[in-house]
């Protein structure tokens, strides 16, 4: 289990230190059983068995004889002399570490069968003629230097090490808003520039579609399952037994199966966050719409927070109202919010830049994600394909919310 003085190190050594298989999705008994199976005799032996040196029994003082004892029922078998009744059954067997649920939940696909086929190839999120003539306009004005040296700086503000987790909470006023896409390239991002491992939970059991997104095949354990069984004592290597492995030295916690009705309360959250915090340096979290139960308590435990808003009349509006109800809170809550303002068309109906800078004037943060066919298209995320601005915009913006976090302990 990491340690508090260099955790990071014990994760990292705890992961490459292991084979590929015990880093499978969802498997986590078998993982635990296999644990068990590579344990020494000596540490399958009961505490009785493992005496390294037996001292001599000094010599009994004659004792009166003893009066006899009933005999056990036929079948039972005489008990050793010297034996307990516990010890008389074989073996002490240790006791487990884990509490687990009494049935193990069955695995379900993200996407039915019956619904695979209808997906159309993905698309690249700008056109042809736009890449070519952003190519032939870098390299007219030479800015192509400028983006690397930018880019440098950007990934060196995300790969700053932490002391604890930092946690990220990414929430909207309402739904269609872009928050699952905004987690999902956050978490991309994180785990693409750092080191240590990076976790994307999904604290939307209505559901969410962070699992479709992120390219998750199948789903086992959810946010709720996981909360009974993580304990203290449990490794990075028991942890991810539960989760869902991506590229990148990330896992994903999904909030639900894909079925109706799935409930997350607020003791469930708060234990299972506090729990994985240890194991991982960037904890992102795609919450409910506001003003639900859960999503508040995620955004007040939150080092920093995302608010989703769409490039719309209305999104502007009912986040500004927001944002000027916030400034009534502490002032490390509005001071720690970033708005990823999203354009969800090519023409938004709205002045974005002017949009923003309202948005500016409340104290919060602002990104604007600019549109990307890719990402309109709602299925699985693949960064090669999303347009130059995208990638840009979504580095940028992870970097703020990395350093906002940092300011909170």
């Amino acid at each position: 289990m990491p340690n508090g003085n260099n955790w990071q190190g014990d994760v990292l050594r705890d992961l490459r230190g292991t084979p590929p298989q015990q880093h499978a999705t969802g498997n986590g008994p078998a993982q635990s059983r296999a644990q068990a199976q590579r344990r020494s005799p000596a540490q399958e032996q009961s505490p009785a068995q493992q005496q390294p040196h037996p001292q001599p029994h000094p010599q009994p003082h004659p004792q009166p004889q003893p009066q006899p004892q009933p005999q056990e029922p036929a079948g039972t078998g005489a008990r050793p002399p010297g034996r307990s009744a516990a010890a008389s059954h074989g073996p002490a067997v240790p006791p487990t570490r884990t509490q687990r649920p009494a049935r193990s939940p069955d695995s379900r696909p993200v996407v039915d069968s019956a619904l695979t086929g209808t997906a159309r190839r993905p698309q690249p999120g700008e056109s042809a003629a736009a890449r070519i003539s952003r190519a032939v306009r870098r390299i007219v004005s030479s800015s192509a230097a400028r983006e690397v040296a930018e880019l440098t700086r950007t990934a060196e503000q995300i790969q700053q090490p932490v002391t604890t987790g930092r946690q990220i909470a990414v929430t909207s006023i309402r739904g269609g808003a872009g928050k699952t896409t905004v987690a999902a390239l956050l978490g991309t991002a994180y785990a693409h520039y750092r080191h240590d491992p990076v976790l994307l939970v999904e604290a939307d059991p209505a559901l969410g579609s962070l699992p479709l997104r992120l390219g998750a095949e199948s789903l086992r354990w959810t946010t709720a399952d996981v909360a009974d069984i993580v304990e203290p004592q449990m490794s990075l290597l028991d942890v991810t037994g539960y989760l869902v492995q991506l590229p990148d030295n990330a896992w994903l916690l999904p909030g639900s199966q894909g079925r109706i009705g799935a409930m997350l309360d607020t003791a469930a959250y708060e234990r299972v966050m506090v729990a994985l915090r240890r194991y991982f340096g960037v904890t992102v979290v795609d919450c409910e719409t506001l003003p639900a139960e859960v999503a508040r308590v995620a955004l007040s435990a939150a080092q920093a927070r995302v608010l989703a808003v769409p490039a719309t009349l209305d999104g502007i509006s009912s986040t500004y109202a927001v944002l000027q109800w916030m400034q009534g809170l502490p002032r490390h809550m509005i001071a720690g919010t970033v708005v990823a303002l999203t354009s969800t068309t090519s023409r938004p109906g709205i002045d974005v830049e002017a949009a923003a800078e309202r948005l500016r004037s409340t104290g919060a943060a602002v990104h604007v994600l600019p549109h990307d066919r890719h990402l309109a298209a709602g299925g699985e995320l693949r960064t090669e394909l999303l347009a130059r601005p995208t990638r840009l915009a979504a580095t940028r913006l992870a970097a703020e919310v990395f350093q906002l976090s940092q300011k909170r302990r």
